[in-house]
């Protein structure tokens, strides 16, 4: 079997060469053959309800999806529920919506755990064959059996049961006669295979817990490697597309149903999975993060889960679109997580409408425009879809802008303002800065302009050029929001460990247009010159609005 997988990696890697999905032309050829009859493609998306979703699932939700879509097939659904200790509802709905959210609806939603009788059945039916037995070894005695990759493993003591034992022992585990990891059964298969999953694996074990699913009814359980292949039959699966760990274990899924003779049994079929820069995809590792309180919680903006990047405000349709772009690969390698923000930037940037917000606020007083008067400055939503209109923005002689737009002695090629400079300030006038005012430390804390009235902007003004334009908002009509900017969670250290990033996200008040205070939970906006952001979902209140950063302006992404 590992020289046959082999002879599958040469030809699975010529297939790749001449497509971006490989999974797809095996399953042409399937439909060529009519391996499977007059069946239709049927693929299932499997998690298991232990923990969020992350972004290398979204990969598997839009491949199997897209796939039964592609071939009028169909798509179910499947908790793989079999462990008990770990599983929460909690999981289950999280999982649910992440689904609804990418844009996917599944055939049929089922559990793993409807089958425990039929996988029971299986089971006996091995006994019964004298393909299975039940081992007394604990723990450390069947990993001091079982060898190495260079050593064969050791027949288990309890290896040569008769049947009948072994069903009475089988049916009184089933019963509850036995402690958790007291007994345990096994597969029969071969302790000198060369393959470490064929040295006969556990299939059933004990484990006295409350099932979400089934309550107490059982006290064993299938193991994985047992429950999966028998899922896939049961449901009449035709292609089991998993991620490339499994591929070491497709040899006991396959022999799971050639001794349970299955007729016309599903194909299971490896795929990389996802492997971002920055970014740690494992749901032990995240729910630790959650459990100690160094997030928020799942759905913290910084987490890789995708109810952690819909807070963020990323799109289905960008995360869709970077699956696709990453395309199908049977070698594990690791992608940018620039190419993922580069989808999002790409998705927003003709959906979402400009506002102007000031970050780091600058006061600027215009010292020749009337005190008493406030004018609406209209300003295009949009530079790259006119369709969204346009807005008005208060004007008035008191103003805020960035404290980086401001350099009493500027470098060269600094076009902003500094003593004696002219730019225009966006939508509105060409403003002059005359005087920078400093408090007793030296630091600037206000500059004084004049405005020239005949460059409004509109007003087919055209004197002299400026090379120069800055944002700005209304100081006397501004609103103050709340900022959440992020770095990355994870980051490398001097010695290339990846380790959580402490400073990671920070908040900090701003100053917006007026037209903010509008703001709904889960709008997204490009604050300008500065990225794009989401109304907070969760802190977001008529009082109070709070954004979240989405991703930055500039892209680092090379084609």
């Amino acid at each position: 079997m590992a020289d046959q997988i082999d002879i599958e990696k040469k030809e699975r890697s010529a297939e790749e060469a001449a497509s971006n999905n490989f999974i797809h032309n095996i399953i042409e050829r399937d439909l060529e053959q009519k391996t499977y009859g007059e069946r239709a493609v049927h693929t299932r998306f499997p998690p298991e309800p232990n923990g969020y979703l992350h972004i290398g699932h979204a990969k598997s939700i839009c491949l199997n999806f897209t796939t039964a879509m592609k071939y009028g097939g169909k798509c179910n659904l499947r908790y793989d529920d079999t462990n008990p200790v770990k599983e929460d509802v909690e999981y289950v709905d999280s999982i649910e919506a992440d689904v609804k959210w990418l844009g996917f609806q599944w055939d049929e939603r089922l559990w793993a755990s409807d089958y425990f009788p039929q996988m029971y059945e299986c089971a006996v039916r091995l006994i019964k064959k004298g393909k299975a037995y039940v081992c007394d070894l604990n723990a450390d005695q069947m990993r001091d059996y079982r060898g190495t990759l260079t050593e064969p493993g050791k027949d288990s003591p309890y290896r040569n049961r008769s049947v009948e034992e072994n069903l009475r022992l089988f049916e009184e585990m089933k019963a509850g006669k036995y402690a958790d990891g007291e007994k345990v059964l096994r597969a029969k298969i071969d302790m000198a295979s060369p393959n470490m999953n064929m040295r006969d694996p556990v299939i059933y074990r004990i484990a006295h817990a409350e099932h979400h699913n089934t309550g107490n009814e059982w006290c064993i359980y299938p193991m994985y490697d047992f429950a999966h292949p028998l899922e896939d039959a049961i449901e009449g699966i035709t292609h089991s597309i998993c991620t490339l760990e499994f591929e070491d274990h497709r040899p006991l899924y396959n022999w799971v149903l050639e001794e349970l003779e299955w007729v016309q049994p599903p194909k299971q079929i490896e795929f990389a999975r996802l492997n971002l820069t920055n970014t740690v995809m494992s749901k032990r590792y995240l729910k630790a993060l959650v459990d100690d309180g160094s997030v928020e919680g799942w759905d913290d903006p910084r987490m890789p889960t995708i109810a952690g990047l819909r807070r963020r405000g990323y799109t289905p349709e960008a995360i869709r679109d970077f699956c696709e772009r990453v395309g199908v690969a049977k070698a594990n390698s690791m992608v940018d997580i620039s190419l993922l923000e580069h989808c999002v930037r790409e998705d927003l940037k003709e959906k979402v409408e400009s506002r102007h917000v000031i970050m780091d606020p600058l006061k600027v007083v215009i010292t020749n425009y009337p005190a008493d008067l406030t004018e609406e400055m209209e300003l295009e939503n949009n530079k790259e879809n006119q369709a969204l209109g346009t807005r008005k923005l208060p004007f008035s002689n008191e103003l805020y802008v960035e404290r980086e737009d401001f350099m009493e002695v500027p470098v060269k090629k600094y076009f902003r303002l500094f003593p004696g400079n002219e730019v225009r300030f966006k939508g509105a006038y060409f403003l002059t800065c005359t005087e920078a005012v400093k408090d007793a430390d030296g630091t600037v804390t206000e500059l004084r302009c004049t405005y020239d009235p005949e460059t409004r902007s509109g007003s087919g003004f055209e004197g002299r050029k400026v090379k120069g334009t800055i944002h700005w908002v209304d100081a006397k009509t501004a609103e103050k929001i709340k900022v959440r900017a992020y770095d990355y969670l994870m980051i490398e250290n001097e010695n290339g460990e990846t380790i959580l990033n402490p400073e990671s996200g920070r908040e900090f008040e701003a100053y917006a247009e007026p037209s903010l205070k509008e703001a709904k939970a889960g709008q997204r906006f490009q604050f300008f010159r500065h990225g794009y952001y989401i109304a907070d979902e969760k802190l977001c209140t008529e009082e109070q609005k709070v954004f979240n950063q989405i991703v930055g302006l500039k892209s680092s992404w090379k084609k």
